[in-house]
C-alpha cells in the first residue's frame, strides 16, 4: 500500500477532489493548513500572489491510503488537475505503508481500505 499526501493552492482543492471523485477514489482527507516555501534573497518570500506578505502562504493538504497499483494514477490526477504552471502550485509525495489496522473492525492490511 502507498500514502500520498498532496500540497496544492487551496483555490485548485475542488477542481483536485472533483478529478478524484471522478477517478472514483475514495478515503480523502482534507487539511487547510499553511506554510512557507522557498526563498530568493533569503530574506522575504517569493509568491506571485501579491496578497501573500511575510509569513505563511495558504496551502490545502490532501491525505490518502492506496493499493500499489493506483498509486501512479492517482499521483497523475491530482498533477493534472492542480496545475496552473505557478510558483507555488504544490508538491506531492508518495510513501510506503508497512501497516494498517481498522479501528472498528480489526481488519488489517489492505482489508482496510
Amino acid at each position: 500500500m502507498k500514502a500520498i499526501v498532496a500540497y496544492v493552492q487551496p483555490f485548485m482543492l475542488e477542481k483536485v477532489t472533483d478529478a478524484l471523485r471522478a477517478k472514483k477514489i475514495h478515503g480523502v482527507t482534507l487539511i487547510q493548513c499553511q506554510g512557507f516555501g522557498r526563498r530568493i534573497d533569503g530574506k522575504t518570500p517569493h509568491y506571485e500572489d501579491p496578497a501573500v506578505e511575510l509569513g505563511y502562504a495558504p496551502k490545502s493538504k490532501i491525505e490518502l491510503v492506496c493499493r500499489d497499483e493506483e498509486a501512479q494514477g492517482i499521483v497523475q490526477t491530482i498533477r493534472e488537475s492542480a496545475h496552473t504552471g505557478r510558483h507555488g502550485d504544490g508538491k506531492i509525495f508518495v510513501t510506503e505503508v508497512t501497516q494498517a489496522l481498522d479501528v472498528r473492525t480489526g481488519a488489517e492490511g489492505e482489508a482496510v481500505l
